[in-house]
C-alpha cells in the first residue's frame, strides 16, 4: 500500500518543528563552528518555512521534499556535535 502523501508530509513538517524547538547551538560563540551551527539552523528554518509555504499553496510534494531536506541539515548539525539535544528524544540520528 503506498504513502499516504498528506499524512506523511504534515508529520515530516512537525517533526522538522519538533527538532528545531528541540535542538540548541552548544559550540562557542565566535568559532568557525558557531558559525556552521547557524548555518544549519538557518538553512532548517528556511526549509521549514518553504515547505510551509508549498503546503498552503496545495503542494504537498515540494513541501515533503522541503521538509526533508530542512531535517537533514538539521540531523546532520546534531551528528557533528553543533547542537544539543534532549536525551529522551528520538528525534535525531545520534548512534
Amino acid at each position: 500500500m503506498p504513502a499516504d502523501l498528506d499524512e506523511k508530509t504534515t508529520r515530516y513538517g512537525e517533526m522538522l518543528a519538533d527538532a528545531l524547538a528541540a535542538a540548541e547551538v552548544c559550540v562557542p560563540e565566535g568559532t568557525p563552528l558557531y558559525d556552521a551551527a547557524l548555518e544549519c539552523e538557518e538553512m532548517a528554518v528556511s526549509y521549514l518555512d518553504d515547505g510551509r509555504h508549498f503546503r498552503a499553496n496545495d503542494d504537498p510534494v515540494n513541501a515533503l521534499a522541503a521538509y526533508s531536506y530542512g531535517y537533514g541539515w538539521l540531523d546532520c548539525g546534531v551528528r557533528m556535535g553543533l547542537f544539543a539535544i534532549p536525551d529522551d528524544t528520538d528525534l535525531f540520528t545520534t548512534e
